[in-house]
């Protein structure tokens, strides 16, 4: 545990193309998440931690700043996960109250990603509304917000499937939290046997997504986690619909 008069808000920026490689790696130096924030153009990813952090971060990126963290650090962090209003769901934290009469998902994101804030996430929920309901496959659960929002929605049975033992810890209370049965286990989705299903959504990078696809079995799927500028290659599937939000773009694909 970091004490916080040693605590640093350390932003690393790149390019809004760079954005998969940066993410990956960044994930890989600072594993318990970052904060994100882009215009489409260029992003901002911000993890806490000391100076040792900052010094191995400034190593790996061309791009870093800090700032330091004064008290009521955790406060302002909840500031930046607010409700969101999505296919007549409404989804935010557990600090916030859900209007009368409305379907919620309440959501902790804890240190998975996944605050259905981000717009990947609310594109893939819309998407997911259109399709006919039934048996869905969450591939790349993170927090667990798809999985429960589908619950919400009417699919099901719903699977969520992780490779990080902390989403599936996080997805797995974030689903009794609402009250939804969710099956949650750890999977490498490129490398394990994925379990059937009519719909398999995976909100995840651009290159786990091209990979995932030749994979599946399902006829439908819902793929996002990549820019609109972005191609996506999906040989043996055909675009059905499309959502862009912020500059991200989720699809709907069917199998041809």
């Amino acid at each position: 545990m970091v004490a916080v008069h040693e605590l640093l808000r350390i932003s690393v920026h790149v390019p809004a193309a760079e954005g998969e490689p940066a993410r990956a790696r960044l994930l890989e130096l600072a594993p318990d998440g970052f904060e994100e924030e882009g215009d489409g153009e260029g992003l901002e990813l911000c993890v806490y931690g000391n100076a040792a952090l900052e010094r191995v971060l400034r190593a790996g990126f061309e791009s870093v700043s800090t700032a330091p963290v004064e008290p009521g650090w955790e406060e302002r962090w909840r500031a930046f996960h607010r409700p969101v209003r999505v296919a007549g769901l409404w989804v935010g934290p557990p600090w916030e109250r859900p209007p009368t009469g409305v379907r919620a998902v309440t959501i902790d994101p804890g240190r998975a990603f996944g605050t259905g804030a981000h717009a990947t996430t609310r594109a893939t929920i819309e998407l997911l509304d259109a399709l006919p309901r039934g048996p869905l496959l969450d591939a790349g659960c993170g927090s667990g917000v798809v999985a429960v929002a589908a619950v919400r929605l009417g699919f099901g049975p719903v699977v969520a499937v992780d490779v990080d033992p902390v989403a599936v810890e996080v997805a797995r209370e974030n689903a009794s939290r609402n009250g939804v049965e969710v099956d949650v286990d750890e999977l490498d989705v490129l490398g394990g046997e994925l379990p059937a299903a009519d719909v398999v959504v995976a909100n995840i990078e651009l290159a786990a997504v091209e990979a995932l696809l030749p994979r599946l079995t399902s006829p439908r799927a819902i793929v996002s986690g990549y820019l609109v500028t972005d191609e996506l290659r999906a040989s043996g599937w055909r675009r059905e619909s499309r959502v862009e939000r912020e500059g991200w773009a989720a699809d709907s694909l069917a199998r041809v």
